[in-house]
């Protein structure tokens, strides 16, 4: 048999890259706005942590069974001189029967120990773009300042955040100096249960689309988010023009969504 006769053995497919591990220890816990507690890390080998503003990392954290699960929680900070990493993380839920994120945060102390894998994730900023939008909910708002913190202060930005009132707004406005081509828009809920419905989707239709090749963030909500998306296709942006991710849904345990079409 020849080598151009031989059997032809399929490439087998490329799986996902694999993530680098990390051991995290608890440096500091301290509650943030709104309803936030923000868990502070570091590692020996911290220094060698690489990512983007919006990305996060996969927690390994304690369950309720005496098990350990996988959970997606945004990068909020990253002092790479200081050697810090922080997290912060939504205390939804009933105090007394909390989901293992909020349940970490709440015991976290310091010199406890977690191992984590990441970064991971696409919905990061661009600078490519003539304009920015970025969309989510409260339990968006770690990715939304980070972003905010650390892209080009004159970038043309638009923010819309979904909250239940003005006592669930912050101050992102003094986040830092310079911002002058952000406007940010805060969308109450009021009475309207966070989850699955039309509340973003309808705002989205209404922002109207600057001039300029733009570039969206896409967060929060699976099914919101994929509304979002769609919408904003329907309306000329590319689908590489768009970064979107469901950061959770009913009945969702586990990491972010990649949402498609």
């Amino acid at each position: 048999m020849t080598q151009d006769q031989a059997p032809q053995v399929p490439t087998p497919p490329m799986g996902r890259p694999q993530l680098r591990q990390w051991e995290l220890t608890v440096t500091a816990v301290a509650d943030a706005p709104v309803n936030m507690r923000r868990v502070t890390f570091t590692a020996p080998d911290i220094a060698e942590f690489t990512y983007r503003p919006g990305q996060a990392i996969v927690m390994m954290l304690p369950t309720a069974d005496s098990e350990f699960g996988r959970r997606d929680y945004t990068i909020r900070s990253f002092d790479k001189d200081k050697g810090l990493l922080a997290v912060d993380f939504f205390m939804h839920g009933d105090a007394n029967n909390l989901t293992p994120g909020p349940a970490f945060a709440r015991d976290a102390k310091i010199g406890d120990k977690i191992n984590v894998r990441g970064p991971r994730g696409g919905a990061s900023f661009r600078e490519d773009a003539d304009w920015h939008l970025i969309t989510g909910d409260e339990c968006c708002l770690p990715a939304i300042v980070h972003i905010l913190e650390t892209m080009p202060a004159k970038a043309q930005m638009h923010v819309l955040v979904e909250v239940d009132n003005i006592d669930s707004e912050i101050a992102l406005n003094d986040i830092r100096e310079g911002l002058t081509a952000t406007q940010i828009t805060w969308l109450h809920r009021g009475e309207l249960k966070a989850g699955p419905n039309d509340f973003m989707a309808d705002a989205v239709g209404r922002f109207m689309l600057p001039h300029g090749r733009g570039h969206a963030i896409l967060i929060g909500e699976t099914s919101n988010v994929r509304k979002q998306r769609q919408n904003l296709i329907s309306r000329g942006l590319t689908r590489e023009q768009i970064a979107s991710e469901g950061y959770w849904r009913p009945g969702r345990i586990g990491g972010h969504d990649h949402v498609e079409d």
